[in-house]
C-alpha cells in the first residue's frame, strides 16, 4: 500500500532536479517499503537512455508513475514492487540482463540513470540510517 501523497508534496517533488528526486526516491522507498514501475498487458515499460542503455523507470509513488503513462503509454498502469523483493531478486536480474534503472523520471526533464547494484547500495544505506533512528 502506498503512502498518502498530498498535493503540496507532489507539486514540490515535481519541481526537484534529478539529484534531489533521487534522494527523495530513496527516502520514500525506504520508508514505504515499495517502489513502482509501469506495466501493460505485454509487460513492463522499458526506456532507452540518451546513451542507448535499456532502462527500467521506477517511481516512489503510483501517482508519479501515472504522470509518465500518457499518450502512447496510456495503457500502462502502476505496478507495485516491494523493496524486499526488489533487493532480493530484481537487482541481480536487471544486472544480469544489462538493464539500468531510471530513478523517478519526469517527462521533459533530465533524469538520472543508475546501475542496479549502485541503487541497491544507496537503498540499503538509507534503510540502515532509518533503522538507527
Amino acid at each position: 500500500m502506498s503512502y498518502e501523497l498530498t498535493d503540496l508534496e507532489r507539486n514540490a517533488a515535481l519541481k526537484l532536479n534529478a539529484d534531489y528526486r533521487y534522494e527523495y526516491f530513496l527516502s520514500k522507498v525506504a520508508r514505504s517499503g515499495e517502489l513502482w514501475a509501469l506495466k501493460d498487458e505485454n509487460g513492463l515499460l522499458f526506456l532507452n537512455s540518451d546513451n542507448d542503455e535499456t532502462c527500467l523507470p521506477v517511481w516512489p509513488h503510483p501517482d508519479y508513475a501515472k504522470l509518465w503513462a500518457v499518450d502512447d503509454l496510456k495503457n500502462y498502469q502502476p505496478q507495485s514492487i516491494t523493496l524486499k523483493i526488489w533487493l532480493e531478486r530484481w537487482i541481480d536480474g536487471l544486472t544480469q540482463d544489462g538493464i539500468s534503472v531510471t530513478v523517478f523520471p519526469l517527462q521533459g526533464e533530465e533524469n538520472l540513470v543508475e546501475e542496479p547494484a549502485e541503487l541497491a547500495e544507496a537503498l540499503n544505506k538509507k534503510l540502515a540510517q532509518y533503522a538507527q533512528e
